[in-house]
């Protein structure tokens, strides 16, 4: 699997997982001692016995996401090792996004794990966090904001970095003009995405804001694009389910672009075997939520805090149909 990293950054944080078994992923959503004694193969052993915590996590996600699926299986796991109950609420408008903070406030939880997609919206409840001395880590979206809400850690990719890994691959495939599709108008991270991929892509790139929520709007909005300009030779997405929806919208409009994406899961995989698709771009998913409950349980326990200061980075990895041999198992157990 080809690594991309900016040496010129000082940001690249090595992920901490503690010496501790894992346990198999399973169907609930809490850990603890029921679930100790229980083991697949996967890991084995016993989870730890300190004292019972809880630890809510609210995403931005949108329904039907499998990328927060995979974000879901690593803290599940975690949870069960670290006697942790796991709660987890989602909303993609921002405003309901920071009730579902407000309301795990009010039940008096031992930790949060939230996202900073618009982190505006989110900035005065987690004051409120911090006050009620509940500790924060931050995942997936929003790294440059993390320390100004008072969190201990932000965990995943550095988005302006992910999107110029982007770019060179694309140079590197002769591309020379790319449609980056927006999914969520107003999205930080998913912006800096395309922005980092613009900035290092040798080729000419515009975007395409498109309605995340309805899937027949992105088909439509991609394929009408599509239409429109034959030159385009490269579309770029920037979530697994819409890699899918942006390839039908390419053979439905005729055209011969290259469908690439950001986020790797089961049906992703499957595409770049059968190449369907040219690349992808993982951010490994499973330990953003792994590593987000176990560091704040070695918080708890060890006052422990990773990163010094800096993000904990978990991609970009850029994976090709060379890398599916190796990763197909773990994309079909959900947890790649």
């Amino acid at each position: 699997m080809v690594l991309r990293r900016r040496a010129r950054r000082a940001t690249t944080v090595a992920v901490a997982l503690t010496s501790a078994a894992l346990l198999a992923a399973g169907c609930s959503s809490s850990g603890g001692k029921g679930s100790e004694e229980k083991s697949d193969g996967a890991g084995g052993g016993k989870g730890v016995n300190t004292p019972r915590m809880t630890i809510a996590m609210v995403s931005h996600s949108g329904e039907g996401d499998t990328f927060w699926d995979i974000v879901q299986s690593g803290a599940k796991d975690a949870a069960r090792k670290d006697n942790v109950q796991f709660d987890y609420s989602h909303d993609d408008e921002a405003g309901r996004q920071a009730q579902l903070v407000q309301s795990a406030i009010d039940k008096k939880v031992d930790g949060l794990v939230v996202t900073l997609a618009k982190p505006d919206a989110m900035k005065g409840v987690l004051k409120k966090a911090k006050k009620a001395g509940i500790p924060v880590i931050t995942i997936n979206s929003g790294a440059e904001f993390a320390s100004e809400v008072g969190a201990l850690a932000h965990i995943g990719q550095d988005e302006a970095i992910a999107g110029e890994a982007v770019g060179e691959e694309l140079n590197k495939r002769d591309r020379k003009k790319a449609l980056c599709v927006i999914h969520e108008q107003g999205n930080v991270s998913l912006e800096e995405r395309c922005a980092g991929a613009k900035k290092s892509f040798d080729g000419e790139m515009s975007t395409l804001n498109v309605d995340g929520t309805n899937m027949p709007d992105v088909q439509s909005s991609v394929e009408a694009k599509l239409q429109s300009d034959s030159d385009i030779d490269s579309v770029l997405t920037l979530g697994a389910p819409f890699a899918a929806t942006s390839a039908k919208a390419k053979d439905k409009a005729g055209s011969k672009a290259e469908v690439d994406t950001f986020d790797l899961n089961a049906q992703v995989v499957k595409g770049l075997k059968e190449k369907t698709f040219g690349f992808a771009v993982d951010q490994q998913p499973y330990l953003q939520g792994y590593e987000a409950i176990d560091a704040l349980w070695l918080h708890s326990y060890n006052a422990n805090e990773l990163g010094g200061g800096k993000p904990v980075l978990t991609g970009p990895q850029i994976v090709t149909e060379k890398d599916v041999p190796r990763l197909e198992k773990y994309t079909e157990r959900g947890t790649r």
